[in-house]
């Protein structure tokens, strides 16, 4: 053999050792990287399945509920609320929690409902579903002609900018009706006739409302831009006789109170 040779076999045995060595040496981290990969895709797996398992027994608890909450055994339906609230996640909870305060105002207890609905608000972060709670609410407490109350409600959704405005609008609009006050309450109608984006079954409303108003001794409002087109001074009011309408805008109006 060689010396060239011998040398040749004693570096690649050298070589060998040297690898043998880094391989002891790291083979704990490596296996403990590869261990934790599949903990970390086993668990998102199971994850995965036990958020599809439970979405869908929740799915059907909560549809359970809302049967139960649409009969007539309220005692039932405020346990199927109440443990649909404390047993499932997601969106569920939210959803029993609404239904729980239109539970209340049906059944008559309107301060109870209020309060439920002022919780919600107030619980929660997006602001859509806060919006909405305080509407709700708002809307129970027309009848009582609490001009204030309904103002501290819906008053930062009666910017131009808010997905509720008409609707808030239109709550102000009742109370102020509902208080004597029949020019803040065509003010109030007028801002959702003014708006572009009101749907024409609410606007078709609101112009009974306002009907019955002017036949209530309402001054009608006019637009600037209106009056100006028309050839009127913008500063001069025009007297519009109440449509025949009006006697049924008056049913419609003394009654229109809640949702």
């Amino acid at each position: 053999m060689s010396t060239e040779t011998i040398f040749s076999e004693v570096n690649e045995e050298l070589r060998r050792d040297r690898m043998r060595k880094l391989w002891r040496a790291a083979a704990p981290w490596v296996i403990g990287g590869a261990v934790g990969v599949v903990l970390i895709v086993a668990g998102y797996e199971g994850w995965k399945w036990w958020q599809q398992t439970n979405s869908a027994k929740w799915s059907d608890q909560f549809y359970a509920a809302m049967e139960t909450a649409n009969g007539t055994d309220q005692a039932a339906a405020e346990k199927a609320l109440a443990d649909l609230i404390a047993q499932t996640g997601g969106g569920y909870p939210m959803l029993a929690q609404f239904r729980q305060a239109a539970l209340l105002a049906q059944g008559g207890k309107t301060d109870e409902a209020v309060a439920a609905y002022d919780a919600l608000a107030t619980s929660q972060t997006n602001p859509n579903l806060r919006e909405l709670a305080l509407v709700l609410s708002a809307s129970l407490l027309v009848d009582k002609g609490d001009v204030s109350a309904v103002e501290q409600r819906i008053g930062s959704m009666l910017l131009p900018d808010s997905p509720l405005r008409n609707a808030a609008r239109e709550m102000l609009g009742l109370v102020q009706y509902k208080a004597g006050d029949l020019q803040a309450a065509m003010t109030s109608f007028q801002s959702i006739i003014d708006d572009p984006l009101a749907g024409r079954d609410l606007q078709g409303r609101i112009q009974l409302f306002m009907s019955q108003l002017i036949a209530e001794g309402a001054k009608p409002i006019v637009a600037k831009t209106n009056a100006t087109d028309a050839g009127v001074d913008a500063g001069t009011q025009l007297d519009v006789a109440p449509p025949a309408e009006s006697s049924a805008a008056a049913s419609e109006l003394s009654s229109a109170p809640a949702n």
